[in-house]
Formats: structure tokens, C-alpha cells, sequence
């Protein structure tokens, strides 16, 4: 009898727990991760949604563009965060393993540009660099004397690097390979300056040419070597890795003026008392020349939405309405004068129907 009086309890559990909600046992917050870069505008954007809402202020943690792609493409449990920020595009490997792992449906959200800014301290000497002066000084291997050759980085100073530049020691406190900032500035500025050493071009239209010519592995091999010249940052100490605390940099900066940082131009616009920029290929780092294009070391702004978390945990909606209102992310919204700056009307007017219909990206087909 007892038997049978547990049997029938534990049918009675089993059905209340199998009618109960799924949003109950949902969380009851939203869960985000992602770029450092993107988290102040985030968090600004998390506060005002919970003030509005009533709802509870998502909790946000910044773990670097990379480290939040891994977290977000983990799988598509509710223990999963549902958006993630970052301070570059999601990569077409990001994108795959998201697949992989039941994240189908991925919203993107384009929020603005940023710059990255080199900077020093304002009593410093004034930087005028080029993105060649930044490749020269950062890079692993640069190109000797003996055309096609590469040679360990030698230069100890800026002067060595360009006459025209101060006779300091090469000292750069930047983000790690977790960061979209780290990302973005080995791409731009890196890149940018790895690009004007024609043999090393050379490489790149050889792996396009390759792959035109159906040749894969000759393309991918080639690509490889391209990328291992241009992104390979040095580690004998001229590069430092200072973590993904942007506001840490810039500490470091006021009581090390020897020293240059790199982090978005959010960072030196609201530290600009104590910092200052340094121009590349004479453009000064501003609001106006990032928003123009003219900065040649400037880059998009993204958060990525879990599709399948909408509607299971609750206010996401509400949020990516909030970050693609014209009071925050417009002209004259709170988020420009905490520094974003700002897309095209037009382009807001797209991302943010998109984003409202929860339009899944599709990278295949672009």
C-alpha cells in the first residue's frame, strides 16, 4: 500500500513540475556579457531600461569581445548568456560554433562607432604617428634591410622608429587577445601600417588569387603567413597586456607618462583632463572625424540577441528597444555624450526595425 501511496506522490510532483511555466523557471533578469568597450554604454542603457521597466537591471559582465562570444556560443540553455556585446563583428568561426551548438538564431545589433585611440599622458610629449610608426614599434617581426626578409623587432624607441618622434622608450599598455579592441587595432592599425610594405600586400592578393584559382590550401596557407606578420604583437615588454579594464589604462597613463594606452575613444573622451590622443596619418582622434571615417583607426559597435531566449526570460524586447530608441542611441541621445557615436538615421531606422522584428543574421548569405 505504501508502494503504491509513493508511486502516486511521485506522479503528482512530476506532473506539477511539468506544468509549471517555463518562464518560471526561467531567470529574472537578463544576462550579458562582452567588450569592455561596449559595457559603459550598456550598463548606462541596462539602468535607464530597469528604471522604465520596473523590471529587474540585467546583469552585465565584461569579459572581452572573444570571451563573450565563447560564453554566448556555449549552447542555448537559459545558464547561457542572452546578449552579448562586442567592439567587432561576430567572426564567421563565432558564427559556426554558435551553429554548432543550437544557438541558430542570433539577432545582431549594429549600436554606433568608436575609435581606437592611441593616448598618453597630458604631460607627455605629443604623438604624431603614422600607422606604419605603429606597426614598426609593435609588431613581432618587421621587415629588415634585405628585401622579402623579416628580422625580431629591434627598435627600442620611437625615435628609432621615426626621427621625427619623441626619443622615448616604446612602452604601449593595451587590451589582451580576449578584447574586440585588441581585435580591431591589430586589423586597423597593425594591418594599416603592415599594408605599406608592398611584398607583404604582395601575400595577400597571392591568397586571393589562389583562391580564385580554386587552390584552398595554397590560400589558406598564404593568409596564415599574411596574418602572422601583420597581427603578431611583440612580447618583449614594448607591448603590455593591461587586461580589459579600460579605466585602469588610463590610470596607468597619469602616473606613467612615458607610457602610451590603447582603448576606445569613449575612454579618452571622458578622461580628456588627464589624457590626450595621438594623431595617425595626421588625423586627430574626434568625434567628428571617427563619425566621418576620416580617423582611419575607427571600428562598428555590435550586441548580439539570443532569439530563442525571448519571451523566456523576461524584458529582452524591452531592452533592445531601449538601446535602439532615438533618446539613447540617436544625435542627441545619452549615449552620445557618454561617447558612442552615433550611425546614419537611415541605418538606425534599419537595425532598429530588424532588431525590433528579431531578424536573424545570416553571414552565409551576405
Amino acid at each position: 500500500m505504501k508502494t503504491i501511496k509513493l508511486s502516486l506522490m511521485a506522479m503528482s510532483i512530476a506532473t506539477v513540475l511539468t506544468t509549471v511555466p517555463a518562464s518560471a523557471a526561467s531567470r529574472d533578469h537578463i544576462d550579458i556579457v562582452g567588450s569592455s568597450t561596449v559595457y559603459p554604454f550598456a550598463t548606462v542603457v541596462a539602468e535607464t531600461y530597469g528604471k522604465k521597466t520596473g523590471n529587474k537591471t540585467p546583469k552585465i559582465e565584461s569579459t572581452g569581445s572573444g570571451g563573450g562570444m565563447k560564453l554566448f556560443c556555449a549552447g542555448a540553455g537559459i545558464d547561457t548568456p542572452d546578449i552579448t556585446n562586442a567592439s567587432r563583428r561576430i567572426k564567421m568561426s563565432e558564427f559556426k560554433k554558435c551553429q554548432k551548438n543550437g544557438v541558430k538564431d542570433i539577432v545582431e545589433v549594429q549600436i554606433g562607432f568608436d575609435g581606437i585611440a592611441i593616448a598618453n599622458a597630458k604631460s607627455a610629449p605629443e604623438f604624431k604617428l603614422t600607422r606604419k610608426d605603429i606597426f614598426m614599434a609593435l609588431a613581432k617581426e618587421v621587415p629588415g634591410k634585405e628585401a622579402g626578409k623579416l628580422i625580431a623587432n629591434p627598435y627600442k624607441t620611437w625615435k628609432d622608429v621615426n626621427p621625427s618622434l619623441p626619443a622615448t622608450k616604446i612602452e604601449v599598455l593595451g587590451p589582451p587577445p580576449t578584447s574586440g579592441t585588441r581585435d580591431a587595432f591589430a586589423e586597423l592599425a597593425l594591418e594599416g601600417g603592415c599594408k605599406k610594405f608592398d611584398w607583404i600586400k604582395q601575400i595577400k592578393s597571392d591568397s586571393k588569387a589562389a583562391k580564385k584559382a580554386g587552390d584552398k590550401a595554397k590560400a589558406k596557407e598564404l593568409k596564415h603567413k599574411y596574418k602572422a606578420i601583420c597581427h603578431t604583437i611583440r612580447e618583449d615588454g614594448a607591448y603590455i597586456e593591461a587586461g580589459e579594464n579600460d579605466n585602469l589604462i588610463v590610470e596607468k597613463l597619469t602616473k606613467n607618462p612615458v607610457a602610451l594606452g590603447v582603448f576606445g575613444f569613449s575612454f579618452l573622451d571622458q578622461n580628456a583632463d588627464k589624457i590626450k590622443g595621438a594623431s595617425v596619418d595626421g588625423v586627430a582622434v574626434t568625434f567628428d572625424t571617427v563619425a566621418d571615417g576620416s580617423y582611419p583607426v575607427s571600428r562598428p559597435l555590435f550586441f548580439y540577441v539570443k532569439k530563442a531566449h525571448v519571451g523566456k526570460v523576461p524584458g529582452i524586447k524591452e531592452y533592445i528597444a531601449e538601446f535602439t530608441n532615438e533618446e539613447a542611441w540617436g544625435d542627441d541621445g545619452y549615449l552620445t555624450e557618454k561617447g558612442l557615436i552615433p550611425l546614419s538615421k537611415e541605418k538606425r531606422e534599419e537595425i532598429a526595425k530588424n532588431a525590433k522584428d528579431l531578424v536573424p543574421l545570416d553571414l552565409k548569405a551576405e
